[in-house]
């Protein structure tokens, strides 16, 4: 059986979570976060006490930890060595530290061959930063979704005040910048659009119109409305 896949790729807080899993479950695929994944890692790496800059303590623990992904009554749960930490790597800490070590190839290879295998036994919609120019290369449409950073910062300014926690615009935009850089700059798998991905700005756009652009974009490279 012939898969279809998804790759969605942005910079942080362009909202690829969200519309993801919202046309995952409008297709009836399987919504993979990497970024999940990667923000799991980013956990265990801070409860070890290792640093963001100690290469050598973080290849050493890749082989330490085992992640993956469960959907249970509709929702995807991320678990690390068994535990679910769904609620636990949403935290700026976890942000700060993913940004940053995600950039280790031990880590990145840690993730790729279960990313890559989940992908060839399952329709799925995949999100981060380097899906279609690396992860899923093959993959039938991809999406480059963006917004300004003004318009990202705010989003997550909201979302850490619905949280109750104090925070601040203009530091928030700054680390948006500064990942942004950091990401599109990397020595492995930078931050860019590929060649054949589609670009859509989400700015000015709901995350419904966002979520009908991509269903677009897939009905027209091939998925059927049979799916």
């Amino acid at each position: 059986m012939t898969t279809y896949n998804i790759a969605i790729d942005g910079p942080a807080g362009a909202g690829k979570s969200t519309i993801a899993r919202k046309a995952a479950a409008e297709l009836g695929f399987i919504y993979v976060d990497t970024g999940a994944m990667y923000r799991a890692m980013a956990l265990y790496f801070i409860r070890k006490g290792i640093g963001r800059d100690d290469e050598k303590a973080i290849e050493e623990a890749c082989g330490d930890m085992d992640i993956s992904l469960r959907h249970q009554d509709g929702v995807q749960q991320v678990l690390l060595n068994g535990e679910d930490v769904s609620g636990l790597i949403r935290t700026e800490e976890v942000s700060r530290m993913t940004s940053a070590v995600s950039v280790y190839g031990p880590v990145r290879a840690k993730l790729l061959e279960l990313q890559r295998e989940l992908a060839g036994r399952e329709n799925v919609i995949m999100d981060g930063r380097d899906i279609g120019t690396c992860v899923l290369p093959r993959a039938q449409t991809k999406i480059y979704l963006t917004a300004s950073t003004r318009v990202r910062a705010l989003r997550r300014f909201r979302e850490l005040e619905e949280k109750g926690q104090m925070c601040n615009l203009e530091e928030i935009e700054h680390d948006i910048t500064e990942r942004d850089y950091r990401d599109m700059h990397r020595d492995i798998a930078p931050l860019k659009q590929a060649d054949d991905a589609v670009l859509i700005d989400s700015s000015d756009m709901t995350i419904d119109q966002v979520v009908g652009a991509i269903v677009d974009a897939a009905m027209a490279r091939g998925l059927s409305d049979g799916r």
